[in-house]
Parts: C-alpha cells; sequence; structure tokens
C-alpha cells in the first residue's frame, strides 16, 4: 500500500487548494496520514476526495496499517531527546509520523522509525515544501521517502 504523508498545511492561509505536485502523489495511494495543522475541515474533505484520509486530533492516535503499528502525534516536542520521548509514549509503534516543525525527517532507532514529512505548503527555512511517502506491505515498512512537491 501506497500511503501519502501530510502535516501542516496550514489552510486557509497557506493551502487554497491541494497543489498539482500534491495531487500527483495522491494519485495510487491507498491512505493518507495527516499529522495536524490541518486547520480546517475543507482540507479533509479535499483529500478525502482521492483517497481515505487519517488525521491526527487533536493528540496521539494509534493505528495499525497493513500489520505495521502506526502512531501519529502533531508536537513531539523539543529535538533533544526525541527518539527516546516518542518511544516512551508510543512503545509499541514501528513507525511514528509527526509535525509541526515543518522539517522533514527519516530516522529509525531501536527498531523504531520516526518520520515527518515537513509542509507541502510552508517551507519555513527549508528549501522545498515537502510530503512523505511510505510504502507498507505484508506487515513491513517497505520503503519510506521524503519528496519535494515545491
Amino acid at each position: 500500500m501506497r500511503v501519502v504523508v501530510l502535516a501542516d498545511t496550514h489552510a486557509p492561509r497557506r493551502w487554497k487548494t491541494c497543489p498539482p505536485a500534491v495531487a500527483a502523489c495522491l494519485r495510487g495511494a491507498g491512505l493518507i496520514l495527516h499529522a495536524g495543522d490541518v486547520c480546517t475541515a475543507e482540507v479533509l474533505d479535499e483529500l478525502a476526495g482521492h483517497v481515505p484520509a487519517v488525521v491526527v486530533a487533536p493528540d496521539r492516535l494509534e493505528t495499525e496499517i497493513d500489520g505495521v503499528g502506526v502512531a501519529m502525534v502533531h508536537d513531539s516536542g523539543p529535538a533533544s531527546g526525541r527518539s527516546t520521548r516518542l518511544r516512551r509514549w508510543f512503545p509499541r509503534a514501528d513507525l511514528v509520523v509527526f509535525g509541526h516543525s515543518h522539517i522533514p525527517m527519516d530516522h529509525a532507532e531501536a527498531g523504531q522509525r520516526i518520520f515527518n514529512p515537513g509542509s507541502p505548503t510552508d517551507r519555513r527555512r527549508q528549501p522545498h515544501g515537502t510530503l512523505g511517502l511510505l510504502d507498507i506491505a505484508d506487515g513491513r515498512l517497505i520503503q519510506a521517502q521524503i519528496v519535494a512537491v515545491t
């Protein structure tokens, strides 16, 4: 299953409508994970017009995707100690998706992968707006990547 990971779309200030590069990534996806700061329900309605969307709201969410334990939180706290903190919050999760910083991150440690897709619409000090793509099959996260969309 292809999963598109979004965070920090900040509608309507930043996200007026689904950017074409984001829509292109949604083609062929089976699920969208949104790690927060959606800001308006219209964004979720628009995304759900492509494929089902799961959003972390308001605080934390834990689910399973094709046998992979997935946790989501918007704000993972300070960078210092993040891996340890997320392991404590979500001890059973294989993958933890978070947002808030707008800084893309893909880091694996002690059997848990932590993943921030960045923001497709509010790049702040990053060179590009980004989103994440996950490929999940047979109970495993096969591939995770950060993709520039601006």
